[in-house]
C-alpha cells in the first residue's frame, strides 16, 4: 500500500528493539538489568497519585481548555518564581500531552517544509523526526567534547543556512542534555541566544531534566527574550512518565496561534493528569523529589568512576539528567566500534541492557553507548560486575 514519503526520513529508535528483546528474555526467565530506557525507576509521588484519584472520584474527566487548566498554569508560574526567581505570565504557559506535544506545537508553528532547525549531534533522535514529519529538516551539528557536546555560537555561525532553498529558522538545544547528561551554564546559554538572535532566529530550549542536576543548579532560558521557547515536562524530575503531561513557555505573540494548533492537534491535555500535577509543586511532593535527586547523585557518584575503571571513556562529565555517554573504543571487544552489536552482546551474555549511540549520533554513534542510572546503587553494582565479566571474557583485561 502507498505510504507517505516522509516515513523514509524517520529512523527507528533502536533502543526500543533492545528493550523488546530484553523484555522477551525477562519473560523467559532471564534476570535482566535495565539501564537502557530514560525513565525514572521511582513511582509517581504518592501526593500526586492521591490528587489524581481524587480528581477521578470528583468527576474531573471532561475536557479542559486546549492550552490547559488555568490553576495548573498558575502553579507552574509560581514554580518559576520560587525556584528560579523568574516572573512568568500564566497565559504564556501551555499545558501539553508530554514534552513531545510541546515540540509538535513549536515545530508546527515555526517551520515550513524545506526549512530547518539546528540540532546537536549527539542529541535526542525524535527531535529530527518531528521535523521530518513536517517535511522540514534537522541539521545535525557535530558538537565537540571540549564543549560538553553543546551547541556554541561558533557552530551556529558555521551551520546556519540562509539560502533561498535552505533556510534555518532556529536551533533546539537541551540542558541537561540527552544522552550526555551535560548542563549548559548561564554564560553558555546567554551567548548562544545572542548568536541566534543576531541571525533573527528562534531558540528552543528543552529543560525536561531540570530538577535533576548534581553539584550545580540549572539555569532556565525563561525570560531571555521573546524569541525563546522553553519546554518542560512532568515526566523526569516529577516521575510522571505515564501521565503524559508537559508544558511550554512561549512568547506572548505566539500564544493565539499555539492555542489554535493545540485545539486541532490534540484538543486538550489529559484532565485527570492535570489535576494530579497540581500536587507536584506542593512541599511534601518537592521533599520527596529532592530526596530522589540525592539518590540519583549517589548513583552517578558510584557508576561514573566504576565505568571509567573498566575502560569506558566519558569525554563529557555529566552533571544532570540520569545518563552517562561513554566511548567504547579501547575496550578489547570485537565490536568496540559497533555500538548496536556491543549492546546486543552485553544483553545476551550478561543480561545488562544499555543503549547504542547510533540512536543519538551520526558522527560517532557507532562507538558510544548510553547508560541510564535508573536503578539503585545495589543493582548498579551488580551491573558493573556483569560488565566486568563480559569484558574479561571478551579478552579485555580488568
Amino acid at each position: 500500500m502507498k505510504q507517505a514519503i516522509r516515513l523514509k526520513n524517520i529512523e527507528p529508535f533502536h533502543v526500543m528493539d533492545l528493550l523488546a528483546k530484553a523484555q522477551s528474555m525477562q519473560a523467559s526467565g532471564r534476570d535482566i538489568i535495565h539501564l537502557e530506557v530514560g525513565e525514572p525507576d521511582f513511582k509517581t509521588p504518592q501526593p500526586v497519585i492521591n490528587a489524581g484519584v481524587n480528581a477521578l472520584q470528583a468527576g474531573q474527566t471532561h475536557y479542559t481548555a486546549a492550552t490547559g487548566l488555568p490553576a495548573l498554569k498558575s502553579a507552574i508560574a509560581q514554580f518559576y518564581l520560587s525556584r528560579y526567581g523568574k516572573a512568568v505570565d500564566p497565559d504564556q504557559i501551555i499545558i501539553t500531552p508530554g514534552a513531545s506535544g510541546a515540540l509538535q506545537l513549536i515545530c508546527s508553528l515555526l517551520i515550513n517544509p524545506n526549512e530547518n532547525l539546528l540540532l546537536t549531534d549527539p542529541g535526542y533522535p525524535c527531535n529530527r523526526h518531528f521535523l521530518a514529519n513536517l517535511n522540514a529538516d534537522g541539521i545535525m551539528v557535530s558538537t565537540q567534547q571540549q564543549d560538553d557536546f553543546h551547541l556554541t555560537p561558533e557552530l551556529v555561525e558555521k551551520y546556519w543556512q540562509q539560502d533561498a532553498d535552505n533556510q534555518t529558522v532556529g536551533a533546539l538545544v537541551a540542558s541537561p542534555a540527552n544522552p550526555t547528561g551535560c548542563l549548559m551554564n548561564e554564560t553558555q546559554l546567554t551567548q548562544l541566544h545572542q548568536a541566534i538572535r543576531q541571525k533573527q532566529g528562534i531558540l528552543i530550549v528543552d529543560e525536561i531534566y531540570h530538577g535533576l542536576t548534581y553539584g550545580s543548579d540549572a539555569t532556565t532560558a525563561v525570560g531571555l527574550g521573546d524569541d525563546v521557547f522553553v519546554i518542560n515536562s512532568f515526566s523526569k524530575y516529577f516521575a510522571m512518565t505515564g501521565w503524559r503531561l508537559g508544558w511550554l513557555v512561549a512568547p506572548q505573540w505566539a500564544i493565539k496561534d499555539l492555542d489554535k494548533l493545540a485545539q486541532n492537534l490534540f484538543l486538550a491535555p489529559s484532565t485527570p493528569a492535570q489535576y494530579a500535577a497540581l500536587a507536584a509543586f506542593e512541599t511534601p511532593t518537592i521533599d520527596i523529589l529532592e530526596s530522589r535527586r540525592e539518590e540519583f547523585a549517589a548513583r552517578l557518584a558510584y557508576l561514573l568512576p566504576a565505568l571509567e575503571q573498566l575502560g569506558f571513556k566519558v569525554p563529557a562529565k555529566p552533571n544532570g539528567a540520569f545518563y552517562i555517554y561513554a566511548d567504547i573504543r579501547g575496550l578489547a571487544h570485537e565490536h568496540n566500534q559497533n555500538s548496536m552489536q556491543f549492546c546486543l552482546d552485553l544483553l545476551e551474555q550478561e543480561g545488562v541492557a544499555i543503549t547504542p549511540g547510533i540512536d543519538f549520533s551520526h558522527q560517532h554513534g557507532e562507538y558510544f553507548v548510553r547508560f541510564a542510572y535508573t536503578q539503585s546503587v545495589a543493582v548498579l553494582t551488580d551491573a558493573v560486575a556483569r560488565i566486568a565479566h563480559f569484558l574479561k571474557v571478551n579478552k579485555h583485561e580488568i
